[in-house]
């Protein structure tokens, strides 16, 4: 059972955590948790103004705080006090401009030949009755070619009849194929294993990974009804899916990803996302926001032999009711009393930002599908030939040679 000492202690960490004490000479001004002012400890003294110590004349929890704010950022040596006061430096990093323009320029041809060797290990589905359907390793090609045309099916006719010229397709197809291939839901799970296929050659140089998500706007507006009755405001607003993903904080590459509707909330998507990049890759960071902080979450992490990087929220405390209470503490004390080092592992969280930068700049932030299950074809494809990208940036940059299908996969 947990004694009455001990939990003055803990609350003054959370003090100390979240709170700014001013001090002048031996008495520092601690704020009440309450919001109900400050009270004067004084350091020597070992005594507080506020009603608790008054009471028990015992260490309350604000004298705790300043024990720990002291022994936190104050060393002393009995003569004179000297306080360490932390610079942040802005760190700038080096562009391989001979690398990234050589892989700009050959990228395309690479794209078509990457692409060609992926679409080849998929397994043709087995047709018992019917009209002959087009190939499916054709068809994402052509489907994912074409979002990284970024041109309209009409006028992406021209480019599938030069891959079929070049051997990557058995036949080109017909635009309107091209459009109801986009509406087959039997394409999803084929594209989810790609984007996972297409990350493999970065395996030995991705190790830590960000998490978060983004919406991309369809063409598709709110109903009516809903801009009637709730919120008039809503009639200008376009419906978006949300894409959930995993990358690696180095080359960007996707390692994961989940698409939901425009209300999907993002932590119950963090442990799947883990998992897929766990199977795959050795993690040793997992960086994500608040909006992911939860004790399975962290223990997903971990049970991965992983470093959780995700901050906690102003009203997170270290007495977690959980099942996992000893992870939820030493987790919440290193980011109460670690700050530094935390942010600057948690810093590399901002290039999952970096990686929806990119997919939307280059194949726009829009989908132009109709249907719920398009839309989220489309937008996989647009993540698996943001991939190829990466693994031909490597080809330049790491002299990496990809190799996407062995006898393992």
């Amino acid at each position: 059972m947990e004694t009455k000492e001990e939990t003055r202690e803990d609350r003054g960490l959370q003090i100390a955590a979240r709170n700014k004490l001013t001090r002048n000479g031996n008495v520092w001004l601690v704020p009440s948790q309450a919001g109900k002012g400050k009270y004067e400890v004084d350091s020597e003294a070992k005594r507080c103004t506020c009603p608790d110590f008054e009471a028990r004349q015992a260490p309350c929890k604000h004298l705790f705080a300043v024990q720990i704010v002291i022994q936190r950022e104050y060393s002393n040596d009995g003569e004179t006090q000297t306080y360490t006061e932390t610079v942040t430096v802005k760190k700038t990093y080096k562009q391989e401009w001979t690398a990234y323009n050589k892989a700009q320029t050959h990228e395309k041809a690479r794209f078509l030949s990457l692409l060609a060797e992926l679409c080849s290990g998929i397994d043709e589905p087995v047709q018992p009755n019917g009209r002959p359907r087009l190939p499916l390793a054709d068809m994402i090609f052509a489907t994912t070619f074409k979002v990284y045309s970024t041109m309209s099916g009409r006028r992406f006719t021209s480019d599938l009849t030069d891959a079929h010229r070049k051997g990557y397709l058995t036949r080109a197809p017909h635009y309107n194929s091209i459009s109801r291939y986009f509406e087959n839901p039997t394409l999803t799970p084929f594209l989810k294993e790609l984007i996972e296929i297409s990350s493999l050659p970065l395996q030995t140089v991705e190790r830590d990974f960000a998490i978060d998500s983004s919406g991309f706007a369809t063409s598709r507006f709110i109903q009516w009804m809903h801009a009637k009755y709730s919120n008039p405001r809503l009639i200008e607003k376009k419906q978006w899916v949300k894409v959930h993903l995993c990358c690696g904080v180095k080359t960007n590459v996707v390692t994961a990803v989940e698409i939901t509707d425009q209300f999907g909330a993002d932590c119950p998507q963090f442990k799947g996302l883990v998992e897929t990049t766990g199977r795959n890759f050795t993690m040793d960071q997992v960086s994500a926001d608040k909006a992911y902080l939860s004790s399975d979450n962290l223990q997903t992490v971990v049970d991965h032999h992983a470093t959780p990087f995700i901050p906690f929220k102003s009203n997170s405390t270290g007495n977690s009711s959980s099942p996992q209470t000893a992870l939820w503490k030493r987790l919440f004390h290193f980011y109460s009393f670690n700050q530094e080092r935390f942010m600057q592992n948690y810093h590399k969280r901002s290039n999952v930002e970096t990686t929806f930068s990119m997919i939307k700049a280059k194949f726009g932030d829009g989908l132009r599908s109709k249907t719920k299950t398009a839309q989220v074809n489309e937008a996989l494809c647009k993540v698996l030939a943001h991939n190829l990208c990466c693994v031909i940036q490597s080809i330049y940059e790491l002299g990496i040679e990809p190799t996407f299908w062995t006898e393992s996969n």
